[in-house]
Parts: structure tokens; sequence; C-alpha cells
């Protein structure tokens, strides 16, 4: 008989953080984790108590494939008391996954209903990634590369154009970082939870539907297509990048849609400077009728193995520059010419008015030896003052308070002409 402590249910965070610690796996407790509570009817797959995820009506746990000799995951659906609408989705999202191959999407091996003591259960074997791309992300946050998003964002939008691509076009509805799934070891990303997606007979769907930080405008319209999981894939980007949550700035989902109805993008979207991402951002949450498609983003130079060098993804940029170039005569000038001064140090503000309307700000600061450093920052003409700003800018340099005043100055003439 299995003890209390054998059918415990270990949360997620306990299952990595033992993974991390005996990477092996050749612990007691891991041998006791591996001991399995249930078969399917074949008997070719066994469900341990060790716990994947938990949503509203359906756990999810590991379980192991003895044919194929691998870990997989058991999805159990617990039908009693579940809401007729509840009931179509599941099965939704069963029908749809036995259609699907595509190595971004997550793949079903088998699927049957159980009857237990008139309880139904519906069960499903799906393939087991180990952790959600939002955990995932958040756990290589300070060493975030903006490589491994581009690595990512290939993969998902290859899988959104396998499912866009389908006869009829399948439109996910619900994409967001929890739905999506990373094999750490192999950097592969997978699209999963597919309970919300919907298969577009007549190139439309009318049906409000989702997670609001994550729904494009015209869904809330009740007329979408394919291209609706384009901006919500944007916002997996701004997630990824900013490790916030678009619209956190919102306190309920009414607020969200009305920011989201009137065009009025997140604030976490202010905290990326690299232009390249931010205009790639753009282009997945632009308005439907200039929103690109999946197959378009594939094609984007953002996108290119090839382009751009390793970094960091932060949210303010600081740059070391070599600033000295040779002159005619043999004399060695600043490559960035001074306007004010501020002590020993020469100050250049300069602005920017981006697609979306919002201001950006840099600063550039050259000091005696022709040494120059730069940071950018975002600028809201509503919510900032040239002290607030001028403030960050002098923190991010760290240079002396004494020199905000300058920064101010030129902040204020800069904003007055743009």
């Amino acid at each position: 008989m299995a003890t209390e402590e054998q059918n415990a249910e270990p949360t997620v965070e306990k299952v990595l953080q033992k993974s991390d610690e005996d990477p092996d796996g050749e612990s007691a407790e891991d041998e006791d984790e591996t001991k399995f509570v249930e078969w399917d009817p074949s008997g070719r797959f066994g469900r341990t108590t060790t716990l994947l995820g938990r949503g509203t009506y359906k756990n999810v746990y590991m379980a192991f494939d003895e044919e194929e000799g691998m870990d997989v995951a058991w999805n159990q659906v617990k039908v009693a008391g579940l809401p007729r609408e509840e009931k179509q989705r599941l099965l939704s999202e069963v029908e749809i996954l036995k259609e699907l191959d595509h190595k971004n999407i997550i793949k079903l091996y088998h699927s049957w209903i159980t009857t237990d003591k008139d309880e139904v259960s519906v069960n499903f074997i799906t393939e087991a990634c180990a952790q959600t791309l939002k955990k995932y992300s958040k756990k290589l946050k300070t060493n975030l590369d903006l490589r491994a998003v581009k690595s990512w964002s290939r993969q998902i939008l290859r899988g959104l154009d396998y499912l866009h691509s389908h006869d009829p076009p399948i439109v996910h509805r619900d994409l967001k970082c929890e739905n999506i799934f990373v094999n750490q070891n192999q950097g592969e990303v997978k699209i999963g939870d597919l309970g919300l997606a919907a298969a577009l007979d007549n190139q439309r769907t009318k049906s409000v539907i989702g997670t609001p930080e994550f729904m494009a405008p015209e869904l809330y319209d009740e007329d979408y297509d394919e291209r609706v999981d384009i901006y919500s894939f944007g916002m997996c980007m701004i997630e990824l990048v900013t490790h916030e949550c678009p619209y956190s700035e919102c306190s309920n989902p009414a607020q969200i849609y009305k920011r989201v109805s009137q065009g009025v993008k997140p604030e976490a979207l202010d905290k990326i400077i690299d232009a390249d991402l931010r205009s790639f951002i753009m282009k997945c949450i632009s308005p439907i009728e200039k929103r690109l498609t999946a197959k378009e983003l594939m094609n984007d130079p953002f996108l290119d193995k090839g382009s751009g060098k390793p970094r960091e993804v932060k949210q303010h940029t600081v740059v070391e520059e070599e600033p000295e170039v040779a002159r005619p005569g043999g004399t060695k000038q600043m490559a960035v010419l001074p306007e004010k001064k501020g002590g020993s140090l020469d100050f250049r503000v300069k602005g920017r008015i981006l697609e979306d309307k919002t201001l950006r700000l840099r600063l550039r600061i050259g000091d005696a030896s022709g040494h120059t450093r730069t940071v950018e920052f975002p600028f809201n003409t509503d919510k900032d003052s040239s002290y607030s700003v001028a403030s960050e800018m002098i923190e991010e340099l760290q240079l002396p308070q004494s020199d905000i005043r300058t920064v101010m100055n030129e902040i204020e003439n800069e904003v007055k002409f743009l």
C-alpha cells in the first residue's frame, strides 16, 4: 500500500529544485517518485504522482512510455461537474492535437476515457517538457542573451505558421509564455495547451476568448482571423525580454480592454531600448491590417541567425564607445562634439519620436580624455518630468548629482523642439 508520503504531490518548484540538486536522478527519493500509481488500458504508459502542472479542471503528471523508454506527460481531466463549454474545449484540444505533427507543437500520443465509481476522466498522453517558457526565461533573467530570444521566436513562429497553414487554418487563441514549453537541454520550444484553439472554417471566427493581457483588439470585436496569434506572440516577446506581464499597470480586465481598444501599448514596451527588437515587436502588435503573418515574420532581418553580436537584453542600454577619430593633420578630436558642459564632462541630449509616437531620449557624455558613454531612456510627456528622467540617467551612468541640473536643461530644450 502506498504511503501518504508516496502519494503526496510535489510542487513544480520542488521538482525543478530536485533536478538541479541531483541531475543524475539517483537518489532514493527519486526512485520512490518513479513508482507508477496508474496505467493506461494498453499498459504502455505508467503515471507517477509527480505533478507537472495544474489547471482548474486538469492535472498534468509525469509519466513514462514503456514502449519508447521516455518521459511523457499524462493529462487527466475529471469530467464530473465540468461545464459544457469546458467539455467541448477539452474534446477540441484532443481532436486538434490528433491531427498535428510538428516539432514545435506539443505532440499527442494516446487518449482514452476511464470510469471509476461513477467518476469519468478524460486522459491523454503528450510530450513532456520540463518548464514553461515563462519560468525558464525568468530563471535566466540576469543572463538572457538576445540570441536565445531570437531562437525561441523562430521556433514559435514555425509552430504558428504550421497551425495557420493547416486546412482550414487553426488559431490558438490563447498563446502566452505559460502555454509555450521548453526542453532546456535541446533548446526546443513547443506550443501547447490548445484547449482554446479553433479551426477557421469560414476564415473568421466569432467568440471572445483568451487571456486579456495577450488578446488582440479585434478579438473583442468578435471578428478575427489567425493574426490574433501574432499579436499574442508580440506580447510574449515583451514578457520574455522585460520579465513583466503586458499591461501589469492595469488592475482588472476592464482597464486592459480600454487601453487595448484605444490602441495604448503596454508600459512594459517602453522598457525595451533595442531599436531592432522594438521594431520587430511593433510589427507583431500593429493593427490587424498592418500586422505581419508568421511566415513573413520568419523572414524578418531581425531573426537572421547571422545578425547581431552576443548581448544581454537590457531595459536601459549603456554603451562604452571608441570616441576618437583621426583628423587631417594627425590630431584627434572627439567623435561626439560637446554642446553643453557640466564640470569636466560634456553633455549632449538627443530625442526621437518612434512610430508609435513614444519619445526616446539619448544622453551622450564625453570626458576630457575623449571617451564617451551613451544611455537611452523612454520619456512619457504625460507622466515624466525632466528631473525624474535626468535623475535616472545620472544614476545609470554613476555621475555626480551636481550634473542633474545640466542634464535637466538639455532634456527640456530637446523636448521643446520635438
